[in-house]
């Protein structure tokens, strides 16, 4: 049974791309860090695309072997064949967008971790698993690797699978240009052209650029390279041509590139060419193993292109099937897609999952980001406020105990050492950015005046912002808090972090089944599009539908709403989570005080041992966890059930 729908093959790396753009190399003061290599950016790619795709790479055992391996699970990238060498380096790569035409790049690949891949780490039964496998001119180069992948094309074709290669020529990988030459896309080499005509038979799609083609066919003139591959391979060619898109050739090439297939180009500015081929391919590859005809797959082709051309980094500038999807039907509204908001929009919330990984269909979050609250008990000080917060930390921890699902929220200032140890245990992390009790609104002051802080936050942090808010505000004020969830928000998103916000009217007026949802809809006509909403109980039915028509209307791919607590008493909360758990757009909780605050209380007097606070704590919280759990266990009981009317059929 056929359960991949693609296997690539070949080299994998940590890109280090340069921040700023129209400098020189030398003169890059900071780098942002993506995955890259083209069959691990193409693996990703297609996962994007909806494909179940796999790579066979190797990774060195050590801190950037492990970021490419997580990363590739977050994208939803089966890495059963990811090796860990542990005698050699993770790859890198240094990148920079200098203009429109000049890209450099190093490539620090000297003995490097995916070029240890030997023969004998081409499993059969892995290879027999996937309808196709996609191999890169690069681990055609070495002997070694070169094995490892005529292997895997071989056993390939032995179960039925289809085999493409992507030509991929990087001159100085192949020894004929230096290390300074990373950006040289073509050096004649009778050699090269040799060792790859004698493995063009193995494949049923050839992709490579018109210089490409010339290094596979041993000519500059394009036609004629063309044909000394076809005299060698019957596989379909497609011939990327760049701003005049690509050609696709099942049998003789004719006399002219214009008389090939072609499928539609997209008039999109030209920001970044790097891993531009592998987005093409991505999109190639789900036409093509989806029975498209060569059109219509030179169309997902070009559109994927499109994307990645348009923004910085290689594999985060690819798409989602959604946001493909939506392109094609609504087309080009400006040429540099990545200022695009609504098309920014989608593309942040249909890969979030690659930027942060983890099962958040339910959430269990114990918040402790509590400052003021703690600050005024008697016997706090910052020392006894911080270790109080490790100790809560703990209680989390063991409630978890290594499963998915479960949370915190804990602040930087007072719980700073709890916030840090956080990193890295699975749990969802959220960290307060406002000054607590502020109306109008302020945040903390580590952030400074224009949020630049951010960019020193963890990448696994979610930004949390509580606005007292309410629809009867006087205008100056809605603008002065309204600013500032703007400012907050736009920055979280310029350094990739997912925002939450949280909203309590009940502290500032009366309110009924439209307040929530009034509130609701105002952030998001300024703009404000939270990954996450927090949001206070609602007493009705009608209010919670209300609200989350609101959301809904705005952004059909929110990961959803978490409830507060606000103190309740657990009979309270077993009452709100019975309402809310109606509602799949709830995904759980997020409660504070009805779990740590008679321990903080007892513990800041000397009244509680550390052993008994993190007792008390943990049984607090796994009751509120079961009584969610049992809450919206009810409801999908109650759905299975003869006669069970839906929320909609009910109202």
């Amino acid at each position: 049974m056929k359960t991949l729908d693609l296997i690539t093959i070949g080299r994998s790396s940590v890109d280090l791309y340069g921040d700023q753009i129209g400098g020189r190399l030398e003169d890059m003061g900071s780098f942002s860090k993506y995955i890259g290599g083209s069959p691990t950016n193409i693996a990703c790619g297609t996962a994007r695309l909806g494909l179940k795709s796999a790579v066979i790479t190797a990774v060195g055992d050590e801190h950037m072997g492990r970021f490419i391996r997580e990363q590739l699970e977050r994208e939803g990238v089966d890495t059963r064949g990811v090796k860990t060498d542990p005698d050699r380096l993770t790859a890198l790569v240094l990148l920079g967008i200098r203009d429109e035409e000049g890209f450099p790049l190093i490539f620090y690949r000297e003995n490097c971790a995916d070029m240890g891949l030997t023969k004998a780490d081409i499993d059969e039964d892995f290879i027999a698993s996937a309808r196709s496998v996609l191999a890169t001119g690069t681990h055609l180069s070495h002997p070694q690797t070169r094995a490892a992948v005529l292997k895997a094309l071989e056993l390939a074709k032995k179960h039925g699978a289809k085999t493409a290669l992507d030509i991929d020529y990087r001159p100085n990988l192949w020894g004929v240009a230096g290390h300074g030459d990373g950006e040289s896309r073509f050096v004649e080499s009778e050699k090269v052209t040799a060792e790859l005509q004698s493995t063009l038979h193995l494949f049923d799609l050839i992709v490579g650029t018109e210089e490409e083609f010339h290094i596979a066919g041993g000519s500059t003139d394009t036609i004629e390279a063309l044909r000394a591959v076809r005299k060698v391979s019957d596989a379909t060619l497609v011939c990327k041509r760049g701003a005049a898109g690509a050609v696709a050739f099942e049998g003789a090439i004719p006399d002219s590139l214009d008389d090939g297939q072609t499928g539609p180009g997209f008039p999109i500015e030209v920001f970044n060419v790097l891993g531009a081929g592998d987005g093409f391919f991505s999109g190639l590859m789900k036409g093509w193993l989806d029975g498209e005809d060569w059109p219509t797959a030179l169309k997902y082709a070009n559109a994927c292109g499109a994307f990645a051309v348009s923004r910085h980094g290689c594999t985060p500038a690819y798409p989602s099937l959604a946001e493909l999807d939506f392109f094609l039907k609504r087309g080009v509204r400006r040429p540099d897609l990545r200022n695009d908001a609504e098309l920014e929009q989608i593309h942040w919330a249909t890969n979030r999952q690659g930027r942060m990984g983890g099962d958040w269909s339910t959430m269990r979050v114990f918040a402790f980001d509590h400052r003021l609250q703690l600050e005024e008990m008697e016997g706090y000080t910052p020392d006894k406020g911080g270790a109080f917060k490790q100790l809560c930390l703990q209680a989390a921890l063991k409630v978890a105990d290594g499963q998915g699902g479960y949370g915190i929220l804990c602040d930087n200032r007072i719980g700073r050492a709890a916030l840090h140890a956080a990193s890295g245990t699975g749990l969802w992390i959220g960290r307060p950015a406002e000054w607590p009790g502020s109306r109008p609104l302020a945040l903390e002051p580590e952030l400074g005046p224009d949020c630049g802080a951010l960019n020193q936050w963890a990448r696994e942090n979610v930004v949390k912002l509580l606005c007292f808010c309410h629809p009867d505000d006087v205008a100056e004020t809605r603008a002065e808090q309204e600013a500032t969830v703007k400012r907050l928000f736009t920055a979280a998103r310029r350094n990739g972090l997912d925002f939450l916000l949280e909203i309590i009217p009940s502290k500032v007026g009366p309110v009924d089944n439209m307040t929530t949802a009034t509130l609701i809809r105002q952030f998001y006509a300024i703009g404000v599009y939270p990954d996450w909403w927090k949001l206070e109980p609602m007493q009705t039915r009608e209010g919670w539908q209300n609200a989350i028509a609101a959301i809904e209307e705005h952004d059909k791919h929110t990961r959803g709403i978490v409830v507060l607590g606000l103190d309740a008493p657990e009979d309270e909360l077993a009452v709100s989570f019975e309402a809310a758990a109606r509602f799949d757009l709830v995904k759980g909780f997020a409660v504070g005080r009805t779990i740590f605050g008679d321990a903080a209380r007892a513990w800041m007097r000397g009244e509680m041992s550390d052993q008994d606070a993190v007792a008390q704590m943990a049984q607090r919280y796994a009751r509120l966890c079961t009584l969610w759990d049992d809450a919206r266990a009810h409801v999908n009981d109650a759905a299975r059930a003869p006669g069970y009317l839906n929320e909609e059929e009910r109202l």
